[in-house]
């Protein structure tokens, strides 16, 4: 029997256990991995694009434990009252190959993005940072300011959408618990005082959502949005002056805000500041840019809390997943025939 973790009880163990303080833990599991990161098998996730949008598989393995996420990206879909992303996860057993976990991955995902975005504003946000412009504040938005209160205390918000229906969305479902949320005019009025900024848009283009004129120095960016070839965010003049960090090189490259550049252009992978190979924000003057894609070891990380989580609870079924006859040469012997 495989532990199988669906859509109810994974929402009932967010609910039971609170939003930041799983995202606290996640950035644990996050740092761990990271730091070990030669010990994974990395490659670019397998893609499969569409004129829809794109259906992905992201692998990983530490050799003790084999990961994969299967996940789609459809900005079209809300116009159809469907999710933009769906996703679910397996864990499976290196030595026998058999899966051990399963779990949803949509809600898992958006915890993740969350805490691999706080785990690298730890490394690089400037000293004293109070607040935070929001550009894009649709499904992922809130897991966002949850996310950078719970590690960084954030707890100021100015928030910019094309969609007004979108924005007064995150007002009603986060300004209840804390947050002072300043509705901006427009992205460049969002981004008044803010010391650190997230963008987060949906549309698969090649968009200009920061322009580098608007953007003074000491500020974090924390660009999420920009994650399929084809689709970016930032002004590349923008790109040319920060420092920026990335999961993995070889896949941002291909999906990231990056592709907008030379292939030899210079940038810095999470795990090497986290073990202190390459360090972090220079100055307090430094523009830094977290280019997140997401990458297949976060998901790793991810459903190894979330199994961890769920243990000794009442958050999982059994799924009767694997054949197992008593003979293992004897399959069709299984067989009522």
């Amino acid at each position: 029997m495989v532990t199988f973790v669906n859509v109810q009880n994974v929402a009932s163990w967010i609910s039971a256990v609170g939003v930041e303080p799983i995202i606290d833990g996640m950035v644990s599991y996050l740092e761990a991995d990271f730091g070990r990161w030669d010990r994974f098998d990395k490659t670019p996730r397998v893609a499969s694009h569409s004129l829809y949008g794109v259906i992905e598989l992201m692998p990983t393995s530490d050799g003790t434990t084999y990961g994969f996420k299967y996940v789609n990206g459809h900005p079209v879909n809300p116009k159809r009252g469907l999710q933009t992303v769906t996703a679910f996860g397996v864990l499976a057993d290196v030595e026998s190959g058999y899966p051990t976990f399963i779990s949803e991955m949509t809600l898992l995902t958006a915890l993740r993005t969350a805490a691999t975005s706080a785990m690298a504003a730890k490394l690089l946000v400037p000293k004293d940072a109070t607040t935070m412009a929001m550009i894009g504040t649709g499904s992922q938005s809130e897991f966002q300011a949850l996310g950078f209160r719970s590690v960084l205390g954030i707890e100021s918000l100015r928030i910019w959408d094309t969609d007004p229906d979108a924005m007064a969305k995150l007002v009603t479902n986060i300004e209840p618990l804390g947050f002072d949320i300043t509705v901006a005019s427009s992205a460049a009025d969002a981004l008044d005082g803010a010391q650190i900024i997230t963008t987060c848009t949906a549309d698969k283009t090649n968009a200009t959502i920061l322009n580098d004129a608007d953007i003074v120095g000491g500020v974090h960016i924390n660009a999420i949005g920009g994650d399929c070839p084809g689709k970016t965010e930032l002004d590349t003049a923008l790109l040319r002056r920060s420092m920026i960090a990335v999961e993995y090189t070889e896949q941002t490259r291909i999906e990231g805000e990056i592709q907008q550049l030379e292939e030899n252009w210079p940038v810095t992978e999470l795990w090497e500041i986290l073990t202190g190979k390459k360090p972090g924000r220079s100055d307090a003057e430094q523009i830094t840019i977290f280019d997140s894609v997401g990458f297949a070891i976060e998901d790793f990380s991810a459903l190894r809390y979330l199994r961890d989580g769920v243990e000794g609870t009442d958050f999982f079924d059994s799924l009767d997943l694997i054949a197992d006859p008593e003979d293992p040469k004897n399959l069709y012997g299984m067989l009522d025939v």
